[in-house]
């Protein structure tokens, strides 16, 4: 059984999971759907279309499910998910998505910490941190692993790539490769997340893999069809590889500048 405070808000067609504690003035609308054992603070207000796990904590003030900030909507009916044991902090906003991609994602084991927005259509993978007061533009993607350092923008349509670490402040405009660490203003690559991979669990090997891979990506003046070229003739294929070429074949628009370029 849920366990609703009396002076909060749900409508009787929503579907709360087993162990879900819902606080004083927290709105929860029909269309809305709540797994197990999720706890959601007071002054929250879930819209129609959320879709949220198990194990989920929505701290005071957050908004959930708003309808997008995107002129083209045009009411249809669309979702956000949220995946288990993801935490929502204070004041976020986060979005469901347009009839471009249908629903908002955010993934597993996640932290969006306070007044963090999340625009219509991102998806969010696992493991995922966004810190104190980051901005994501529509249809942005952050994979598994990242973080994004507080305070920083994204420009729609930016991907960054898994276990990237993005420096606070950061203004992105182009897509951030996976394992990279980047900051500065403009944002450039600074080199390898060393730190966060090897807690990872990441092998020196893999790490100094990586590094040498993004060699040709960001110091050898490559374009990125032909660094793609030089990585797959110098390393053997393997999961980090394939990662890094992959995410480069995908990208549309274009890599965050190399260090070398910005200084010129």
């Amino acid at each position: 059984m849920a366990k609703i405070h009396p002076l909060a808000n749900v409508n009787s067609e929503a579907k709360l999971g087993r162990n879900v504690t819902v606080e004083a003035f927290t709105t929860i609308y029909p269309d809305v759907e709540i797994g197990d054992n999720c706890w959601i603070g007071p002054n929250v207000t879930i819209f129609d279309g959320a879709r949220i796990g198990n194990n989920v904590q929505i701290f005071p003030g957050a908004v959930i499910s708003p309808i997008p900030q995107d002129m083209k909507f045009q009411g249809e009916k669309t979702f956000i998910e949220i995946g288990d044991n993801t935490v929502i902090r204070e004041m976020t906003s986060l979005h469901r998505g347009t009839a471009s991609k249908g629903k908002t994602i955010i993934g597993k084991n996640s932290l969006i910490m306070a007044y963090v927005h999340v625009a219509h259509d991102c998806v969010i993978g696992d493991n995922v941190v966004l810190v104190n007061g980051v901005q994501l533009a529509g249809e942005v993607e952050v994979h598994d692993w990242a973080i994004v350092g507080g305070t920083a923008a994204v420009h729609q349509f930016v991907r960054i790539g898994k276990h990237a670490m993005v420096q606070g402040g950061a203004l992105l405009r182009k897509d951030v490769p996976p394992y990279s660490l980047v900051g500065r203003e403009p944002v450039v690559y600074e080199g390898v997340n060393r730190v966060g991979l090897r807690r990872r669990g990441f092998t020196n090997e893999q790490i100094r893999m990586i590094e040498d891979a993004y060699r040709y990506v960001f110091l050898k003046g490559y374009n990125i069809k032909h660094a793609i070229e030089e990585i797959e003739k110098n390393f053997p294929p393997s999961q980090e590889r394939d990662e890094i070429i992959n995410f480069l074949r995908a990208s549309k628009r274009g890599l965050i500048k190399s260090p070398l370029a910005a200084s010129k």
